[in-house]
């Protein structure tokens, strides 16, 4: 069992849900975030005064997926998340100790689905 973390794009979230579907990686966890990378700071004006953006908008994607379906995510994330810019983002895949399903009290593989 393995959990997968990636931070995307927000207009990137349509393409990466359709390939993970097409990949059959259908359960998935997405939170707005704010992150900074390798992209350059901009100043944008507010109410009259400068403001320095450094964080900016990411979308952030938790997949638990048992051992047979890391790649399938991973390789949907890469291609529905890519545009070749700096800023598409980056994927974490962590070992997870142990997973409970709330309602049938199920753990570990079976948890997962």
């Amino acid at each position: 069992m393995h959990l997968v973390i990636a931070y995307i794009r927000p207009e990137k979230l349509s393409d990466v849900k359709k390939t993970l579907i097409k990949n059959e990686v259908f359960k998935m966890s997405i939170t707005n975030a704010l992150g900074a990378g390798d992209e350059e700071v901009y100043h944008e004006r507010y109410r009259g005064a400068d403001v320095e953006i450094d964080l900016l908008k990411r979308v952030r994607l938790e997949i638990a997926v048992n051992e047979s379906f890391i790649q399938r995510a991973v390789d949907a994330i890469l291609e529905g998340g890519r545009t070749g810019e700096d800023g598409d983002g980056k994927i974490f895949v962590i070992p997870m100790m142990q997973c409970y399903q709330i309602r049938t009290g199920n753990k570990g593989p079976h948890a997962i689905g």
